[in-house]
């Protein structure tokens, strides 16, 4: 087993004002996720400035904000929101859902894209490989704040989190899932996107591994108390959102070779 590493989740207080790294993890994320994409702008269009792509990470940033807070909420503890409708507002403490984000973000491109001349998918092939660093950061900041962590177990590396009322050494399962949602999914994205591919084949390719990957992990994570397992004693609300993505992410990479004939050649 081994120790949790003791961090208190506030990086920074003054006074009253405290910055948490939960926070900071976001702010990580997105400036990362500028920094590459302002560098790989020209080859995406020549003819946009920083400036407009400061916009549409300004604008996608709000959708993973807005979206993935939403996105909980009615995912995953509804009920608790009704009864207190303030804690949407209380952040800091997590409940943020990926596919809430996603669906966050969706809104934000196909708005932004509309007002600049460029199609849905153009924007989101553009986007997806710079995503797994801003996923890879939140579990990072999961991790700090002790939370979503995994199934009790015996493996060496398992850990006992300060939040757990039952002190079980269990699967640090934010470290899995910033290893591969993270780490090996923006690999995968890097490589397969330094070569020109079809429309819609890269954003296959972020929806076919983040579902794969996701739906992995669940299996050792543990679920929301509120909704514990929805099905055959293992199935969680994690796992169904990933079906969807795993199959659209088939289809659209299907989709993308099977519509551009060069691409079918090239393959």
């Amino acid at each position: 087993m081994l120790p949790y590493p003791q961090i208190d989740p506030v990086a920074l207080a003054i006074g009253p004002l405290k910055i948490h790294w939960y926070g900071l993890m976001y702010l990580i994320g997105i400036g990362a996720a500028w920094l590459i994409l302002s560098r790989r702008l020209n080859r995406f269009d020549p003819t946009w400035t920083k400036e407009k792509l400061s916009d549409l990470v300004f604008w996608v940033a709000m959708g993973v904000i807005v979206g993935g807070r939403l996105g909980y909420v009615l995912f995953y503890d509804l009920s608790a929101y009704i009864a207190n409708p303030l804690l949407i507002f209380e952040v800091w403490k997590g409940g943020m859902a990926f596919h809430g984000g996603l669906i966050g973000v969706m809104l934000a491109v196909w708005w932004f894209g509309k007002r600049n001349g460029k199609s849905f998918f153009q924007i989101m092939d553009f986007i997806a490989p710079v995503v797994p660093i801003g996923l890879g950061a939140g579990r990072i900041g999961n991790f700090i704040n002790a939370e979503l962590w995994g199934k009790a177990s015996d493996v060496p590396w398992a850990m006992i989190f300060p939040t757990d009322p039952q002190q079980l050494a269990r699967h640090p399962s934010q470290l899995y899932q910033f290893a591969l949602e993270g780490v090996a999914l923006f690999l995968i994205l890097w490589l397969y996107s330094r070569k020109p591919r079809p429309t819609m084949a890269v954003s296959g390719m972020f929806a076919l591994f983040y579902g794969i990957f996701r739906f992995i992990v669940e299996f050792v994570r543990v679920p929301d108390a509120q909704l514990g397992y929805l099905a055959f004693g293992w199935v969680t609300m994690g796992q169904i959102l990933c079906i969807p993505m795993i199959l659209g992410g088939l289809l659209l990479i299907w989709w993308a070779y099977h519509s551009d004939p060069a691409a079918q050649k090239a393959a």
